[in-house]
């Protein structure tokens, strides 16, 4: 795990990978696969009751009085991000296929990441605590605005057919769990103070909504019309895509006047998207759809912004250990 963290090759993304790929080999099917269903929406209710768990209200409501930093981040996640993967729709049929345009804009619906935010803030030595509120609020924020922003923006593409009902499913499997997280968080302390267990059920929640989700493309042979050229071109947007908002958000702390460190915040968390967030979402956003195809544009997203931003961290990193010689020099 080490030599991979060396060249950036998430080992859990592996494991995602492992999961489709036993899915591919040997579906859920008949009874096994309605075990599978079932398991999965209660893992996706226990992972939002975690999460409602884990996040600390004061915290966030503290850190929002660097709002314009929390603003410009909100603002990349849930408004430039989906007007980018809405102007992508002229690429589908002609690049993408319907379900990956779809799967395109909705990685661009889904929060920011936390963890992977967090963690790439402080290799590249900016704005920790400035990281941790942002990408916080994000998620905060994303419980209800992801839902809401599917049922709005792919009614208008006409091919989702997610309907206003849906959020009633949606507060049942999401923000039911993430509430009463949140009321129960004082008594949960003997559980938050285990990273182990939490580690488990996030990541084994992921797992098992990759196998299913990739199970059910099996069943429905929606793999056999995806050519290795659609993979390619999905890559290459996602890519692209990543590039663009890389450069909007390097180029708006400096607009807005934000400290080194305040913009290396906005350029890590306005420009990550979170793949433990937005798969169990699609599973329940898309159920009834070719989920494997839907979610394959994120977790395709996921490992080319780690790649990305694990390089940029270390050269965030080389330049503002480098200022403080820089500005003494000047100085003499």
């Amino acid at each position: 795990m080490k030599y991979l963290n060396r060249i950036y090759i998430d080992g859990f993304m592996l494991s995602i990978v492992g999961s489709a790929a036993l899915a591919s080999l040997f579906p859920a099917q008949g009874a096994m696969a309605d075990v599978v269903d079932k398991g999965t929406k209660v893992a996706i209710a226990l992972l939002f009751f975690l999460y409602g768990a884990r996040l600390e209200p004061r915290e966030a409501i503290a850190g929002l009085r660097h709002w314009r930093l929390h603003t410009a981040v909100l603002a990349t996640t849930f408004v430039v991000f989906p007007l980018l993967g809405f102007a992508l729709r002229v690429l589908a049929p002609s690049v993408l296929t319907e379900d990956l345009y779809i799967g395109v804009l909705f990685l661009c619906l889904v929060p920011s990441t936390v963890q992977s935010s967090i963690a790439f803030t402080s290799i590249a030595r900016g704005n920790v605590a400035g990281a941790v509120v942002s990408a916080s609020l994000s998620n905060l924020i994303g419980v209800f605005a992801t839902p809401l922003l599917v049922v709005l923006l792919m009614d208008t593409t006409g091919k989702a057919e997610v309907k206003a009902s849906t959020v009633l499913v949606i507060m049942a499997q999401l923000l039911l769990p993430f509430l009463l997280g949140q009321v129960l968080r004082s008594r949960l302390t003997w559980l938050l103070e285990r990273p182990a267990p939490l580690k488990a059920v996030d990541r084994g929640s992921v797992l098992l909504v990759v196998y299913a989700a990739f199970s059910a493309g099996m069943a429905e042979h929606i793999w056999t019309g995806l050519s290795p050229l659609r993979v390619f071109a999905t890559a290459a947007v996602c890519a692209c895509l990543l590039a663009t908002v890389l450069t909007f958000t390097s180029v708006l702390g400096r607009l807005v006047g934000f400290s080194t460190p305040d913009r290396i915040v906005l350029v890590f968390c306005g420009s990550k998207k979170a793949l433990s967030t937005g798969l169990p979402m699609a599973s329940v956003l898309f159920a009834g759809h070719q989920v494997g195809l839907i979610v394959l544009p994120l977790m395709i997203f996921h490992q080319i912004q780690l790649f990305t931003c694990a390089v940029l961290a270390q050269r965030y990193a080389r330049k503002t250990a480098a200022e403080p010689r820089l500005a003494a020099a000047a100085s003499a």
